[in-house]
């Protein structure tokens, strides 16, 4: 560290304000906020950093520069706008340069009501952007199913339909338009119409419903029930499209949502705009993590940009966790119960399923990423020193202590490597002593490849508590490898995570791709021991069966059952054919013993 930036680290105020590192080429490495500049700069500089990215980039600061404000909030907002204007690379951002589509209420006589991708500043009105196309869609075709408005591009002003400048086009024969350019419809009775059409793109559907009901009443006022009937199915329509946008109570009005999900190495944050219990808008976004950036930082950031996206000045904003920041006349709310805390579930839901989409498109078109996230994440959730690239996975299987197997299997990058599964018939143990039986197998396993010069796993996982976790550990002491190879259990019963000497177990989120990996390899174990027990157990039953005629020794018995394969066969045979196999005499003695009750 340089005398100059240790100078500027003893005089740093403790009021809030933005800090931005630099490096020796002067080029700005990291802008961030800090409701108290002096400690919040400090604790890079005096504490033990667990991100290895963070340790780089503190080790190329040359200097740094702060401006203090009046609230953490302004700070936020300044470090928003340094960071999109200055794009550093250590900071985390919202980089979307997707052109968003709109719905656009033209500023003209008679306006027209379309989509489209230019905001032009004319005086019309724009109502959006639109995350994805398709709503906004669906909500222009509702619109234009309910109200006809014209399409043409021509200059209806009043001097030009009085002097009788157009006349109706086939929009108007297929009664699709009302005829405005000749006239046939008032510029009063288009914009009430309009009026109504803006309330339904803002979520508030009571003008369309009022307007459309006295048409309705005055067609069946005047005996016109077939033009009454029409206004009714647009009523329906309206109300149809209403009830599938409406998700929450119809009096929470003008809240935004916000709801997020991580992992280690990026976050997903889901944005609602809600009107009259109309989600008007919806958006969700990805964000990259760089440095050790909390749940908390992330969504703070991502409320002021996306806010400021969609143009939102909403006064309640409902979030899934408490932030430090307060926002000047804005509310921020973590709903506990009701439908507030219903719409922040469904936003967190939205989240997680754009998470899962997200990673199932790496996983296709880049593996070795999509592996190495995995790796990363179950490195830190694990405690582990390197990522589980070898994990070996141990399963005992017996009925009573009879046939006793213990399976182990392998799995590579998180995939299972057959090819290195193995099983292991216990030696040194009598009856079901799963404990004792797990202490033997670990043991042999271990020392071979040590014997062998075999690269060792750099996750064990036993399939047991405490008890089976205790018993291996015991093992991998007497080889001097305890503290080499992170060794852990899995309980079934509440999918535990034990680790040796912690009476506290590890709850890892039942979505948790880290969990998902722990239980296959648990099933694995299982699956595989099992297959070789129900083997071992068959053959085991018909060699004691076939071992009770007498005269046939284990030869005869092993040439039988390579020959006919089962007991039922050997059973069914003639006895010309057991004689092809052993001969006349105990071809004769196998056959009386099975049929002499005939």
């Amino acid at each position: 560290m340089n005398s100059d930036l240790e100078l500027q680290l003893k005089t740093l105020a403790s009021d809030p304000g933005v800090y931005r590192y630099y490096d020796k080429n002067n080029q700005l490495l990291y802008v961030g906020k800090a409701k108290n500049l002096k400690k919040r700069v400090l604790s890079y500089f005096n504490k033990n950093l667990s991100s290895y990215r963070t340790k780089i980039m503190v080790g190329k600061i040359f200097r740094l520069e702060t401006t203090i404000v009046n609230s953490e909030y302004e700070a936020l907002l300044l470090e928003n706008n340094l960071i999109k204007e200055h794009q550093p690379f250590y900071n985390v951002m919202l980089k979307d340069d997707k052109t968003y589509p709109w719905i656009c209420i033209k500023n003209e006589p008679f306006p027209r009501i379309f989509m489209t991708r230019n905001v032009i500043k004319d005086g019309s009105e724009y109502f959006g952007p639109y995350a994805k196309i398709r709503p906004a869609k669906i909500l222009l075709d509702t619109i234009k199913h309910i109200y006809k408005l014209r399409t043409c591009n021509l200059n209806l002003s009043a001097d030009k339909i009085e002097a009788g400048k157009y006349k109706v086009c086939l929009e108007y024969h297929i009664k699709n338009c009302e005829g405005p350019c000749e006239g046939l419809e008032s510029e009063e009775e288009y914009n009430e119409k309009i009026d109504a059409i803006r309330g339904i793109i803002k979520g508030d559907f009571r003008k369309a419903k009022d307007y459309l009901t006295t048409q309705m009443m005055r067609y069946a006022v005047d005996l016109k029930f077939e033009n009454a009937q029409m206004i009714k199915e647009r009523i329906d329509a309206l109300e149809d499209y209403q009830t599938r946008n409406t998700i929450v109570n119809p009096n929470i009005d003008d809240v935004d949502v916000f709801g997020m999900t991580s992992d280690e190495t990026a976050a997903y944050v889901n944005f609602f705009k809600i009107r009259n219990g109309n989600i008007i808008q919806s958006f969700t976004t990805e964000i990259k993590k760089i440095l050790d950036e909390t749940d908390e930082d992330i969504l703070e950031e991502s409320l002021i940009e996306i806010r400021q996206k969609f143009g939102s000045d909403s006064k309640e904003i409902l979030i899934p966790f408490h932030l430090s920041v307060e926002i000047p006349n804005v509310k921020l709310i973590v709903p506990k119960v009701g439908d507030k805390k219903r719409i922040v579930e469904l936003s967190e839901k939205n989240a997680r399923e754009y998470r899962l989409e997200k990673l199932k498109a790496v996983q296709i078109v880049d593996p070795d990423r999509h592996t190495n996230r995995i790796m990363a994440e179950m490195k830190a959730l694990l405690r582990m020193p390197v990522e589980p690239r070898h994990i070996e996975g141990f399963d005992n299987s017996n009925i009573q202590g009879t046939n006793p197997v213990s399976a182990c299997v392998v799995f590579k990058d998180g995939k299972p490597s057959k090819a290195d599964y193995r099983i292991f018939h216990p030696k040194t143990v009598e009856g079901a002593n799963d404990f004792a039986t797990m202490e033997e197998v670990i043991y042999r396993r271990y020392k071979r490849m040590l014997d062998e010069g075999e690269e060792l796993p750099q996750l064990i996982l036993i399939d047991g508590g405490k008890g089976q976790l205790s018993s291996s550990v015991k093992s991998l002491k007497l080889l001097g490898l305890y503290g080499k190879i992170t060794i852990i259990g899995i309980a079934k019963r509440l999918e535990e995570i034990f680790f040796p000497n912690d009476p506290i177990p590890l709850y890892l989120d039942k979505k948790s791709e880290t969990l998902k990996i722990l239980q296959r390899v648990r099933d694995e174990a299982h699956r595989f021991g099992v297959r070789h027990h129900r083997t071992r157990r068959k053959n085991s039953t018909i060699k004691s069966e076939l071992e009770e005629i007498p005269g046939v020794g284990p030869k005869s018995i092993e040439l039988l059952l390579s020959k006919l394969k089962s007991v039922k066969r050997i059973k069914e045979s003639s006895l010309e054919t057991l004689e092809e196999i052993l001969g006349k005499s105990k071809a004769k003695v196998v056959w009386e013993y099975f049929n002499s009750g005939e």
